[in-house]
């Protein structure tokens, strides 16, 4: 459901759902509180100070799914929809910038650097490719229609028309675009180029609570291929090599997990093979990854759209 708010300062409205109505999971049978404040401090505790800040027009700017103002005291519409504007703090800037690789009336796209989210998330809600766009564009209704990491650099896919974003999101959904990464790792002593390119297939999962996936036994759901290009320069005396990996699915984290199984772990990454809990604005050891192309039929136009990064990673 689309939010009847617009965006404040480039960060969407907050959607919540009451309990009962005709949802579809396990919050169709709960009871029902009296008032917004009750379902609130019930389903919130922690939100009590922020109550009266999110019902004001002036503030969170509190309405229902049809955009009518309601207050703590209205009585909640049973599975209703209710939209506000949260208090979002500032946030120490990452200091990159978003290169604009290409534009027209449907499409934004953008080369994200290291570092910087696309979308809001935990900690950063401001410091995020969306956000950044919409407030220096002025384009409150851009939205990505996929995802890199925040530690992941490269190309990044922004819809700029409400109306043909499910086009273009679909594609990405039933995996009809083709994605190229760039990634450097350092070649171990007993590295044989005649082992690439291979495919890699497993299955990985995360586990509750954890930063990183692993590799289990099960059904196959992450396929990649990985090539070997070139001896790219040293890394504390090691040989680094460039490798082309394409993801075949779009598993969290597939490709530095494949690149870790493969024996050639990508340079930078701070979860594999070891979280190294680093610090979010220690900017001095990027993941030497990145998305360097995309190709798809655009579904408006029927041409093969194709663009590339402009993003070179050094060791």
């Amino acid at each position: 459901m689309r939010s009847p708010l617009r965006p404040r300062e480039g960060i969407s409205a907050t959607r919540l759902r009451a309990p009962g109505g005709n949802q579809t999971h396990s919050r169709q049978h709960e009871p029902v509180p009296a008032t917004i404040r009750d379902w609130l401090l019930a389903d919130f505790p922690e939100s009590s100070e922020d109550l009266d800040y999110i019902a004001d027009p002036h503030g969170g700017g509190l309405v229902d799914e049809n955009g009518q103002p309601v207050t703590l005291e209205t009585p909640v519409t049973p599975g209703g929809f209710y939209f506000f504007h949260r208090i979002v703090p500032p946030e120490e800037r990452v200091p990159f910038d978003v290169t604009v690789v290409h534009e027209d009336e449907h499409l934004l796209v953008v080369d994200k650097p290291h570092f910087l989210a696309s979308t809001p998330n935990g900690r950063f809600v401001r410091e995020c490719v969306v956000t950044r766009l919409r407030v220096d564009r002025n384009e409150p209704d851009l939205v990505a229609i996929h995802r890199l990491d925040r530690v992941t650099a490269g190309l990044l896919i922004l819809s700029r028309n409400p109306d043909t974003r499910g086009a273009y999101q679909r594609l990405f959904q039933d995996r009809k675009v083709d994605k190229t990464y760039e990634a450097l790792a350092v070649l171990p002593p007993d590295f044989d180029p005649a082992a690439f390119p291979r495919e890699c297939e497993s299955r990985i999962e995360k586990d509750k609570g954890t930063r990183g996936v692993k590799e289990v036994d099960g059904p196959i759901n992450a396929r990649s291929r990985i090539e070997f290009s070139h001896v790219v320069g040293t890394y504390e005396g090691d040989p680094v090599g460039r490798f082309v990996l394409t993801p075949h699915t779009g598993k969290t984290h597939q490709l530095r997990v494949h690149m870790l199984g493969a024996g050639v772990p990508i340079l930078g990454d701070p979860v594999y093979p070891h979280d190294l809990d680093q610090d979010p604005y220690d900017f001095s050891h990027p993941l030497r990854l990145c998305a360097v192309g995309l190709e798809f039929r655009d579904p408006l136009s029927g041409e093969e759209r194709r663009f590339t990064s402009g993003i070179q990673l050094t060791v």
